[in-house]
């Protein structure tokens, strides 16, 4: 493998196939273009396939204004068998004879819609205790995750046979739909496991966007992912004090902006900062030059 670093700065949209990490969807594309930087938004475990957004450089500093958007998925559940791990990765748990009608499924959608609390299992990728729930469930070691609020936008039925039934959701950041598929059932009297999961959509990145691996890799611009974020044009002066860290006190200036939210900081068509409005000061969040 080539030392030479490529000084890249932007976003880089994978269909991830099935069967592979999305660390080492990472590490192979590290092979393929060797940035000096890298990160991805939005884990993707091996089963799970769909957008990975890459980003690149500057752009790794704008990963958390990704992870926090909206994401949709669609999944299929199998009705009348339960895992360990809610999907087929899982062992076998419990079993069940019931299989849940159309009418009965589209009755229980909407006490999924909204602000719902959930559950994540213990084999999620969440923290406990600086480890990860799996890798401690994965040696039999109990496992506690306190429930959360979650906000899900959208949860439709697409397609529905005795056996299985797809589903199509938009959902906040920590939504976790192997623990609302096992939900799902479980308010329907029966069990179930997520046979596919797809994700279509995350953020500001859409599948009809993303390539595979195989595929001519087409560098996205850092700005792309910054659509939903406010804006706020400034002077050159201005612009270098930002650059240094400072923050900017200017009534004016903040004047119509939201109050606590992301604001993206442009210079002569450039974006060169996210800040953030406490009051009537800028507070810089990152810089991106």
């Amino acid at each position: 493998m080539t030392n030479i670093k490529n000084d890249l700065n932007g976003w880089l949209v994978i269909d991830k196939p099935r069967g592979i990490s999305s660390a080492a969807v990472v590490g192979k594309i590290k092979h393929l273009l060797h940035p000096t930087k890298i990160g991805h938004a939005g884990t993707l475990d091996p089963l799970a396939t769909g957008v990975l957004p890459i980003a690149f450089g500057k752009a790794t500093r704008l990963i958390p204004f990704v992870m926090d958007d909206t994401k949709t998925y669609e999944f299929d559940i199998k009705w009348g068998v339960e895992t360990d791990t809610d999907d087929l990765a899982g062992s076998e748990v419990t079993n069940s004879d019931k299989r849940p009608t159309k009418k009965e499924i589209l009755s229980v959608l909407p006490k999924f819609k909204g602000e719902i609390t959930q559950t994540p299992s213990p084999y999620s990728a969440i923290k406990v205790g600086g480890k990860r729930a799996y890798e401690l469930a994965r040696l039999g070691e109990e496992v506690k995750i306190p429930e959360r609020i979650i906000n899900i936008h959208k949860l439709e039925l697409i397609k529905n046979t005795r056996a299985a039934a797809s589903f199509v959701t938009e959902v906040s950041k920590g939504t976790y739909i192997r623990t609302l598929a096992h939900d799902m059932a479980h308010i329907l009297g029966t069990v179930g496991v997520v046979t596919r999961l797809h994700r279509v959509q995350d953020g500001p990145f859409e599948i009809s966007q993303a390539v595979t691996l195989e595929d001519e890799l087409k560098i996205l611009p850092m700005e792309c992912v910054l659509g939903k974020i406010q804006k706020l044009v400034v002077s050159s002066e201005m612009a270098e004090r930002i650059c240094h860290g400072q923050r900017i006190k200017d009534k004016n200036l903040v004047n119509g902006l939201k109050v606590n939210t992301p604001v993206a900081i442009w210079c002569k068509e450039k974006v060169i900062a996210i800040m953030r409005v406490k009051g009537d000061v800028l507070h810089p969040d990152c810089i991106l030059i």
